[in-house]
This record gives C-alpha cells, sequence and structure tokens, in this order.
C-alpha cells in the first residue's frame, strides 16, 4: 500500500473503536476521535458511591464460542478474557398483586413454565416455542460479507422466510394479544418497546436458548477496556475530549476534520461513528443531503430516549430475578406528555463488582420521547428539573417499598439520568437509546452507509443498522472497513497485525 493512509474515526462508541481497530488490522493508520473523558459513548456506566450503575448491556450476542459472531468479536478484542454469566430467568413478569411468571432461557423449560401458568394458551404457547426453536439455529445475514459468504445464511434461512416474514409484520404488542393470560401478555411489553417488532423478541429467546446472549461481568465498560487496549496495542489513536466540529471536504472528497479548537486533522478516509443526524445536518451542513436521507430521518420510527433511576441498596438482594417487568396499579407519569404501567427493573445481584459485599445496585428503566421536555427544563429551570428527578426517584422507590418492604431505609445512592443526560454526554438524535427501531416492516438489513457525491466518506453504527445494539457497531464497522479495503485494493485481513506491532 506504500506509505501506510490514515483512517479519521468520529466518535470513540463501539462503532467507531471497532472501526479503529478493523483499520488498523488492514495497515492503516487510525484516529478515533472521541469528545468525551473516555470511551464507549452509550456503552457506558457510572460509579456513584460505592456503586456503578450500567445504562446499556443488558445482554451481548455473540457469547457461544461456537457461533460465528463470537468469532467477529474476537477480531476486536480478546472475548475470552470476558466471564460471561448466562441467568436461568431471561426476565420475571410480576403483576401489581404480587403474581409472578419467570421466562426462563432454557426454550423446554420455558414451555413448561408457560403451559402450566396458562393451559387455555397452549396452541400460542407452542407456535411461538415453536417458532424460538426454528430460529435457535439460524445464524443473521452478515452485511460485511459478500460472494457465498453473504448468500449461505440466506439460502439456510429459506425454510423459515415465511415465519421471518410473518413475525416481522407484527409488534409485540400485538403479538401478546394473542394470548389471554394477563401475565404472558405483560411479558410483551407495554408502551414504547411493545412497538418492538416481535421478531426481535422471539430471536432475543432464541439467542438466550443457544448460550449465545450472556452478560459479561463488569458490563459494557468492561468490553470497551478491552477494545481500547487492543486499539493501543496494535498503535491506533484514541483522542478523548476532541469536539469535532466539521467534517473538511475538498472538491467532494472528505479529506480529514475540524476539531472544536480549530486543530485540523487529515485523513484518506473519513468514518463517522458519531450521530447520524448531527453528521448530515452539522458535520457535513446538509451539503450531502438527499431524498434518501430526508425520508429516512423523516419517517423512520426511533427507539425512544430514557430516564434512568439507579439505587444503591445496603441490601443482599440475591433473591430477586435479576431483570423484573413490574406492572403496575396505575400509571406512572413520567413527564407530561408520558406515562408508563410498567417498570422494567434490574437487580444487578449477578455483577459482584457493581457493589459493595451484601449490597446491590439497582436500576429502573423509564422511556419516555418527550426529550424536549426533559431538555428545557435542565436549561432554564435547573431547579424545577432537580425537584422533577427527585419526584421520578421517590415513585420508583415506593413502588419497590411495596414490594421489598423497608427498603427505603436501605438506600445509599439515589441517582437519576434523563433524556438531557443523555443527549448531553452522547449527541444521540432525540436522545434515542439505539438509533433505528426494528418496528412491524424493519428487518436487520443494514441502511445505506454512504452519500451521494461524497468519496472517501462513511458512516457506521446504529444509524445505519436497525435494532441498534451492540452488535449493530461491529457488524457496521467490519462492512465499512471490507469497502474501504476493495477500494484501495489493500486485504481486508481481520486478524492480521500491522507491521509496526510485528
Amino acid at each position: 500500500m506504500g506509505s501506510a493512509r490514515k483512517i479519521v474515526v468520529i466518535g470513540g462508541g463501539i462503532a467507531g473503536l471497532c472501526a479503529a481497530v478493523y483499520a488498523r488490522r488492514c495497515g492503516y493508520e487510525a484516529e478515533v476521535l472521541e469528545q468525551h473523558d473516555r470511551a464507549g459513548g452509550l456503552a457506558t456506566s457510572w460509579h456513584r458511591g460505592g456503586y456503578t450503575f450500567e445504562t446499556c448491556l443488558h445482554w451481548l450476542l455473540g457469547t457461544n464460542p461456537a457461533r460465528p459472531t463470537y468469532s467477529q468479536w474476537a477480531e476486536v478484542f480478546d472475548i475470552a478474557r470476558l466471564r460471561f454469566v448466562y441467568p436461568q430467568e431471561y426476565v420475571r413478569v410480576q403483576s401489581a398483586g404480587g403474581e409472578s411468571l419467570a421466562i426462563y432461557s432454557d426454550i423446554n423449560r420455558l414451555e413448561s413454565e408457560l403451559l402450566a401458568r396458562a393451559p387455555q394458551d397452549a396452541v400460542e404457547i407452542g407456535r411461538l416455542v415453536s417458532s424460538v426453536r426454528r430460529l435457535a439455529a439460524m445464524p443473521l445475514p452478515d452485511p460485511s460479507e459478500s460472494g457465498p459468504r453473504q448468500w449461505l445464511p440466506l439460502l439456510r434461512a429459506a425454510p423459515n422466510l415465511l415465519l421471518l416474514r410473518k413475525l416481522s409484520q407484527i409488534s409485540c404488542g400485538e403479538y401478546g394479544q394473542r394470548f389471554t393470560d394477563p401475565l404472558l401478555r405483560g411479558f410483551f411489553g407495554d408502551g414504547e418497546l411493545a412497538q418492538l417488532s416481535a421478531l426481535a423478541l422471539v430471536f432475543t429467546l432464541a439467542w438466550m436458548s443457544e448460550r449465545d446472549a450472556g452478560y459479561p461481568i463488569g458490563g459494557s465498560q468492561a468490553m470497551i477496556r478491552l477494545i481500547v487496549e487492543r486499539l493501543a496495542e496494535l498503535g491506533g489513536q484514541l483522542r478523548l475530549g476532541a469536539r469535532v466540529m466539521s467534517i473538511r471536504v475538498d472538491d467532494d472528497v472528505a479529506v480529514g476534520v475540524r476539531l472544536g479548537a480549530g486543530t485540523d486533522i487529515a485523513g484518506d478516509w473519513v468514518i463517522s461513528a458519531s450521530d447520524g443526524h448531527a453528521t448530515l445536518h452539522d458535520l457535513l451542513g446538509g451539503a450531502y443531503l438527499d431524498e434518501i436521507s430526508v425520508n429516512v430521518y423523516r419517517n423512520m420510527q426511533t427507539f425512544p430516549s430514557y430516564l434512568q433511576v439507579s439505587l444503591g441498596v445496603a441490601r443482599d438482594l440475591s433473591s430477586q430475578a435479576g431483570f423484573v417487568a413490574r406492572s403496575l396499579e396505575s400509571p406512572l407519569q413520567v413527564d407530561p406528555q408520558t406515562q408508563v404501567g410498567q417498570l422494567s427493573l434490574r437487580f444487578f445481584n449477578f455483577d459482584p463488582t457493581f457493589a459493595p459485599p451484601g449490597k446491590t445496585a439497582v436500576t429502573c428503566f423509564l422511556p419516555t420521547r418527550n426529550h424536549d421536555y426533559w431538555t428545557r427544563l435542565q436549561t432554564h429551570d435547573p431547579s424545577q428539573y432537580q425537584a422533577e428527578k427527585r419526584r421520578i426517584a421517590d415513585l420508583v422507590i415506593a413502588v419497590l417499598e411495596n414490594d421489598l418492604h423497608d427498603i427505603r431505609g436501605d438506600i445509599e445512592v439515589i441517582d437519576v439520568s434523563t433524556p438531557a443526560t443523555v443527549i448531553r454526554y452522547t449527541g444521540n438524535w432525540k436522545g434515542s437509546m439505539e438509533g433505528w427501531l426494528m418496528a412491524p416492516g424493519v428487518d436487520f438489513r443494514p441502511l445505506r452507509n454512504t452519500l451521494p457525491g461524497l468519496q472517501r466518506f462513511l458512516m457506521v453504527g446504529q444509524w445505519v443498522m436497525p435494532g441498534g445494539g451492540l452488535p449493530s457497531g461491529l457488524m457496521t464497522a467490519r462492512r465499512a472497513l471490507r469497502a474501504i479495503c476493495r477500494h484501495d485494493g489493500v486485504p481486508f485481513n481481520p486478524l492480521s497485525r500491522p507491521a509496526t506491532c510485528a
């Protein structure tokens, strides 16, 4: 390749870091520019009073060494160094009256549990379980591959195409209406996330049944640290506190970026792993918008934003399920436009690194699309903003107090993040948690990662692959570097080491 060409990567989240690792493996110089003081983006957690509060990772697709995604993770970091746990219960659905239903990861045990709870729903339970079993062995098509490697998984999926189509055309909420049991209906969600395609939920159960969706001890930052370590080993650069203000373009060719301090960084290629809307409208000034891009951001539905109530509890809560979907007697008012009828609670009793011995980190997730309310409140009325956060925390604690008596007195730390927090730290459009929602009619196929008329520029991450999540960062980064290598006539070898690191 002659003198090493340089790839400038905007954004140090999972997609940007993976892109930089692949760039180094293919012999390119790579520099990642991250606006904050640590890498990770949405893949993050924070520390308060001896507790760690995770806001990203529920489980990771690709934890089974016999499955293809594990091998791809191994290309960008030493995944074998992570310790994964596989809870027997994926989630426990609880009613306001105290009844509960365990959704087990083992599909045979799940079938028995559902039939025991709702024998009147036996036909639909059988269809659900059959769908999970059929999809469990089916690999997802890899958008980074081409030729036979891309089409073989599609051929293997052929017997399930009708099933895939049916599940992709219905929401989780609609699918849940097929069941009469209220707890079983509750598993399929309430409110915003009930709009998710039923296909996504069935795939989740399928991956869990194959032990391909474990949780890494230490959460998302445990992964991020290992990818940053791999990037450093390969000679890549990660620059923190580097806010990109614009992408420099010369004669319709991306030639680098300009930082907030007025510093220019040159590159032979520019990859944006930052917010998609900001990339198009701010970093490029809208110069390369076309009808496709405009329609995507006008018509596709994003994941909602969210509040997270995080509690440090001086109590051993190991008897609780790690993940609880708790129905409410009456809706909880999140903000003037948002009510929720179900709380998503996580008891991190399975991660000993998140709390001192005998104590537990607990989080509650509250989705909302009213991101403007929270950003305006934070900016224009800080005292009311803090009062609203205290109100939300008190409502969540009251629900916990009803289930876990006298727990209020054991709470040592209370922390509340809002959509304003998400936007401030990640710049994510509308404070979205995962980019494009995989709603009915939307599948796993990636969106366009180039812009018409702009050369040597690519986008990676959740804004070019519906469904979001950490694997979208890995897969879109791999796809982008394959395209760059193909353009430059460079072999794409995701396991090689550059000569400078030999």
